[in-house]
């Protein structure tokens, strides 16, 4: 099997989840939703695909923005997607779900004649399974006469090329026709006609996972043992016997008189918030081991530690643990009752899994042109000079945001990335028109000039970039110094906190941009320590925006984000409105330095051109034309500071 290129092949549900964000009211009573990925067979292949497996999803998908959402997940996680059919007669799955309380989760399932259930022979061949060296099938695709054949088949071109067969019982009554449409919580209904037909599956399978719920229907009673004993007299099957807190037990040969005699690796305790995709999870982490063939015990331990972590937190595939975090957490576990409040497990995921990826996730954010054009009060005091009116601040970003697309055309493959940073203030037009290209995009908080840190969006920051899109980097400028006055330095680092809690709560990207105030004594260390006290309080920005360091100050700046926040995604610099002779020196300065990602410049770009813009001397081409062309010089000198220290070194 080792020249498989695919781990796994995940057959089955694909869906969009919405969870109530309201936790403790009844569906009926929420107000709002948070949208997830779902789907059994989804949340697999995007949770093994977490887990470091190579993962693909074989499904179907509505054409339209639910079905491309889904596409899009499972690709941003690595999931291989080529076999993710788009079915232009049917629409995604949607699904409902609420949290009651620790026992009760009511979900209503909108699958009637959904996409994924269409899945056919014809969208799949046999070389295709082969493959992979497992194909995981969820029991809804045993569910209907075409999803039947469908999975039946592939198991077929599974058995013929050495490829596994696992199947998750994955038992939903409501999916069998069993209950009312709304009963989408009830995981039990004893029916003949399912047991006989899953039976018939059973002797297919190289590995079989489920609950003692889902056994009891796979084998026909309610004594998990004696569904074991019924189940094994027609399959050589691993079985897997999830239990919950009590964690799993596994069976591979003869079955004994207790679950406990089984290969039985116990979880640890933890408080839960949302048990709906914990099975998931579990699998997932199951099959982290079964595939490469560890030790039993030790895909019991991943599978349980991914349970524990998913159950509690909100949702399913956005929850489920990357390899740092499982690593971490399966160290801790017996010190981490409540996963989703340990501050490092969180981190680990925030910096693993949340960030934003590319178009072509390959590439990094690495090497980057930045315009930044989020000034409001510069733009105020510019107006005010030419004696336009405020309304064309608004017009005058739209002409820099055309030329910024014409700078990131012409540096297409010379830099590694390119973006603005623009405000909601005059700019929201440009920022809705540039989301969802391939830019970085980020904008700003804090009240313009404040210090002490205000926000210009009201205390409440959390609640204002909850309505952000998720790929708007949230940048906050203060002015800061660690040797200011203790209660100033107090009162403004209360302010960053709680601006980094707020985007570890919305998932947005943190750029903490500092500038030493006007007259204070900057030194060396000046920057390193800002840096430092900010992480001794727990605040690890994703981002960093500073003023061009000196050598010795970046070499302290990178010693200290290597040792205390590897993961940060670096530091650009800012221009301050510096004459260019300043900008080169300061871009000379970062040579070298892997830490430095590029810069976010502005003034020193825009301001001539737009100041004689709104005293009407040059037309909108002429701005567009001006701005493009000083951004591309100075794209250049940041292009040109490597060899600029190479001849330097040449002639000392």
């Amino acid at each position: 099997m080792n020249n498989k290129k695919l781990d796994v092949i995940c057959l089955g549900r694909a869906a969009v989840d919405l969870y109530s964000e309201q936790i403790g009211a009844p569906l009926e009573d929420v107000s709002s939703f948070k949208k997830y990925l779902g789907g059994s067979s989804c949340n697999i292949a995007f949770g093994t695909s977490r887990m470091g497996l190579k993962s693909a999803m074989l499904t179907r998908v509505g054409d339209e923005h639910m079905g491309r959402f889904v596409r899009q997940e499972l690709a941003r996680a690595g999931v291989d997607v080529s076999h993710v059919v788009t079915d232009k007669e049917r629409l995604t799955g949607l699904v409902l779900l609420g949290i009651k309380d620790k026992d009760t989760f009511p979900l209503i399932f909108y699958r009637e004649n959904c996409a994924d259930m269409a899945i056919s022979e014809s969208d799949f061949n046999e070389a295709y399974i082969a493959s992979a060296k497992a194909l995981l099938i969820t029991g809804t695709h045993f569910s209907t006469k075409g999803t039947d054949q469908a999975a039946r088949t592939a198991i077929k071109y599974a058995k013929a090329n050495n490829t596994k067969v696992v199947v998750d019982i994955d038992y939903r009554p409501v999916l069998w026709g069993l209950t009312g449409k709304g009963e989408g919580e009830n995981r039990f209904v004893s029916n003949d006609s399912v047991t006989q037909h899953l039976l018939s599956i059973m002797p297919l399978c190289d590995l079989v996972v489920g609950t003692e719920e889902e056994f009891h229907i796979a084998g026909g009673c309610e004594d998990t043992i004696e569904c074991l004993k019924r189940i094994r007299k027609v399959s050589t099957a691993e079985f897997v016997v999830k239990r919950g807190a009590l964690g799993c037990s596994v069976f591979k040969g003869e079955i004994p008189d207790t679950l406990d005699e089984g290969i039985t690796r116990y979880g640890v305790t933890v408080d839960v918030l949302n048990v709906l995709g914990a099975g998931d999870a579990f699998m997932s982490g199951y099959l982290r081991g079964w595939i490469p063939g560890e030790a039993t015990e030790k895909a019991c331990d991943y599978a349980n530690a991914c349970g524990a972590i998913v159950v509690s937190r909100h949702g399913c595939s956005p929850a489920m643990p990357s390899l740092e975090e499982l690593d971490y957490y399966l160290a801790n576990r017996n010190d981490i009752p409540r996963p989703d409040l340990d501050p490092v497990l969180n981190y680990l995921h925030r910096v693993t899994t949340q960030r934003m990826l590319r178009e072509d996730p390959t590439k990094a954010w690495q090497d980057m042109c930045i315009l930044a054009f989020d000034h409001r009060r510069q733009f105020v005091d510019m107006c005010r000079e030419a004696g336009a009116p405020l309304s064309q601040i608004s017009k005058a970003k739209q002409l820099i945001l055309q030329a910024a697309y014409q700078g990131s055309s012409a540096l297409e493959g010379k830099v590694g990335g390119t973006g603005i940073l623009a405000d909601g203030t005059f700019a929201q037009d440009v920022l809705n028109d540039i989301t969802g290209k391939d830019f970085w995009i980020a904008r700003p908080v804090e009240l313009p000039s404040s210090r002490p840190l205000r926000f210009e969006l009201g205390n409440n920051v959390g609640q204002a970039i909850a309505t952000w899109p998720a790929n708007h980097i949230v940048k906050c400028l203060v002015f800061y110094h660690p040797d200011d006055e203790v209660s100033l330095r107090n009162e403004q680092e209360q302010k960053v906190m709680d601006l980094y809690r707020a985007c570890c709560t919305t998932g947005h990207e943190l750029l903490v941009e500092i500038i030493p105030p006007v007259g204070s004594e900057v030194k060396d260390d000046t920057l390193s320590r800002s840096i430092e006290r900010f992480y001794n309080l727990g605040i690890f920005p994703d981002w960093w925006k500073l003023p061009s360091p000196s050598k010795a100050a970046w070499q302290n700046i990178s010693d200290l984000i290597k040792a205390r926040a590897p993961y940060c995604r670096g530091v650009v610099l800012l221009g301050l409105d510096a004459p260019v002779d300043v900008l080169k020196a300061g871009f000379e300065a970062a040579a070298g330095q892997d830490i430095c990602k590029g810069f976010a410049i502005g003034r020193t770009l825009f301001s001539e051109p737009v100041k004689a813009w709104l005293r009407k001397d040059i037309d909108d081409a002429m701005l567009i034309e001006r701005v493009t062309q000083n951004y591309l010089e100075m794209s250049a000198l940041w292009q040109q500071r490597n060899d600029s220290q190479m001849m330097k070194r040449k002639e000392a």
